[in-house]
């Protein structure tokens, strides 16, 4: 099965073509026209959603669950033809997009079998004490139920799992929530297919089609007007941390602020504790350079920072030679390559950070490049504290536990901070973990962050900058309730009542 693209965009179940268009930028294949976002379609997709809520906010757990399950189905039944585009958009290797699909139409059922238990429902019942003294309480029911029409916007690195129909999709679909999602121009190909697949699930549940409709890139004036239409309820948005924080301040600058769930960047340090590292640095050095170069760096749990002790030349060594052997691998777009070939000069032009491994990029492909820095002088420069987003490692040589626990103390927000330990490193561990804690929302111990597991249990977000709300989470269940909110009802009669309660 081939697909090629017609370039429209998708209204309320119509497919809608502007008078403007761009061109697709493919890493091989063909180049495609695509229309041009604007306000006005905005607009459009907004007022369907918010027609839609009436009817989709109230719907049962089974329908929504169906619906979910029918564009699992969809995207599955176009598996090949969703490679082909994926692959000539991104460059991303084949088995890269099988993966993602799986991982995409896989959260779409766990949430499916997550709304169908109930639990995410909250539900809390403190019944009437007509007799109490000196006052009687009253009925009381509470709920979570979804707040309206949801924002999506697609991701440049994850153009299946994070985008269209990606975790911020299923799990306001699951909540009961339409959306408009304003699509990636890295893969408006791939955005489209994925369209596609949504609606004939929509066509073949019943559900309206105001339900879910997608815009196509037309610059920071399309994802403005989203942000601040009034209908729209609330953002999920993965990116940079300044494209991310523009439109957070927009949310929060509406006369009805909104929350913005924006998750936007992190170094993601590893803390490799001394005897971890005498019994096993070359094991560990040679896993940190495969999880480094992992998806030619691009993922948001890259851990780009090493923080060591003494006695880590086994770690460094072993590190060095796998990142030598690391093959060119094509980054996601030209801006992605030139941003990181920006973020190497910048490290490279530090005059505390020496050069362990440099290696010439161009074009839209890249190597790794790897340095070493002091704890001192890395504390000292913000500038070696900045994401870069490629495989570019750095090495930060602290001289005692109490130079690697300020270094724990002073780092942002992240999404991930990990441990190597052996038992005999537990006493260290033990002083690291409250501080780290404070500052990621996933804590690893021995692993690695690259690939993060859709699960229940699975927290992607953390403090600011890592995400925008530290009490959400962007993948695993939990995160529908960024997309719920509590409501009670007090002495309601059952026959008004969400059949939920």
């Amino acid at each position: 099965m081939s697909f090629t693209p017609h370039g429209k965009h998708l209204i309320a179940g119509t497919w809608t073509q502007s008078d403007k268009t761009f061109q697709s930028d493919p890493a091989h294949g063909p180049a495609h026209s695509f229309s041009l976002g604007s306000a006005d379609l905005v607009d459009r997709a907004c007022t369907a959603a918010e027609d839609a809520f009436a009817v989709y906010g109230q719907t049962s757990r089974e329908a929504r669950a169906q619906f979910l399950n029918a564009i699992a189905d969809e995207i599955e039944a176009r598996g090949a033809a969703i490679t082909e585009i994926g692959t000539q958009e991104t460059g991303l290797p084949d088995a890269r997009l099988q993966g993602e699909r799986g991982r995409t139409t896989g959260q779409l059922r766990l949430f499916a079998d997550h709304i169908l238990k109930g639990d995410y429902l909250d539900r809390r019942h403190d019944v009437a004490l007509p007799d109490r003294a000196p006052l009687p309480r009253p009925d009381l029911k509470m709920i979570q139920r979804p707040i309206g029409p949801v924002a999506v916007f697609g991701a440049s690195n994850f153009p299946l799992a994070f985008s269209t129909a990606g975790g911020d999709t299923a799990a306001a679909l699951a909540a009961g929530c339409p959306v408009v999602v304003k699509g990636h121009p890295a893969h408006p190909g791939t955005t489209e297919i994925i369209c596609e697949a949504i609606l004939a699930a929509i066509e073949k549940t019943g559900t309206p089609k105001g339900v879910f409709s997608m815009v196509h890139d037309g610059g920071q004036a399309v994802g403005a007007a989203l942000v601040q239409h009034p209908l729209i309820c609330a953002v999920g948005f993965t990116g940079s941390l300044r494209g991310g924080r523009a439109l957070f301040d927009l949310c929060a600058a509406r006369p009805d602020p909104i929350p913005f769930f924006g998750e936007l960047g992190s170094i993601n340090p590893m803390f490799l504790l001394p005897n971890a590292m005498k019994a096993r640095g070359a094991e560990i050095g040679t896993g940190w350079a495969g999880s480094l170069t992992m998806g030619a760096g691009q993922f948001c749990t890259n851990p780009g920072i090493a923080i060591v002790l003494p006695g880590a030349e086994a770690f460094i060594d072993a590190a060095t030679s796998a990142l030598q052997d690391a093959a060119a691998q094509t980054m996601l777009t030209d801006g992605i390559a030139g941003a990181y070939r920006d973020g190497v000069a910048r490290v490279a032009g530090s005059p505390s950070a020496a050069e362990v491994l440099s290696s010439a990029c161009s074009g839209r492909s890249a190597t790794p490049n790897l340095f070493r820095v002091s704890a001192q002088d890395w504390l000292a420069d913000h500038d070696l504290q900045e994401e870069v987003f490629g495989p570019l490692g750095i090495v930060v040589e602290a001289q005692t536990p109490e130079e690697m626990t300020k270094i724990a103390t002073s780092i942002q927000g992240q999404l991930t901070c990990t441990i190597h330990m052996d038992d005999a490193d537990t006493a260290q561990a033990k002083t690291l973990m409250p501080l780290i804690e404070r500052k990621a929302g996933r804590v690893l111990v021995n692993g690695f962050p690259t690939g993060v597991e859709v699960a229940d249990a699975m927290v992607h977000g953390g403090p600011y900058p890592a995400s925008t709300n530290f009490g959400a989470t962007s993948v695993g269940t939990l995160a529908i309730r960024r997309f719920l909110r509590p409501v009670c009802y007090q002495n309601v009669p059952d026959a008004l009542l969400p059949e939920t309660v």
